[in-house]
């Protein structure tokens, strides 16, 4: 038996912070762009691997992942 047949679905958990947040970037934005609250948020969906952080250009964006 293989694991994709025992494990229906796989969701990885994000608070309603996080998700509102996700949302939200629909875009590459600057990680300046966010108060200091965000950024703490946007690093724990960089931890969750939901989002990751590009640099260009001397400038860091972030950019949400394909799921």
């Amino acid at each position: 038996m293989k694991l994709n047949e025992l494990i229906k679905s796989f969701e990885i958990y994000t608070t309603n912070e996080e998700k509102d947040l996700l949302e939200f970037i629909d875009r590459p934005l600057p990680v300046e762009a966010f108060d200091e609250r965000s950024q703490f948020i946007l690093n724990n969906l960089i931890r969750k691997s939901l989002i990751s952080k590009v640099s260009y250009q001397g400038n860091v964006f972030v950019v949400k992942n394909d799921k």
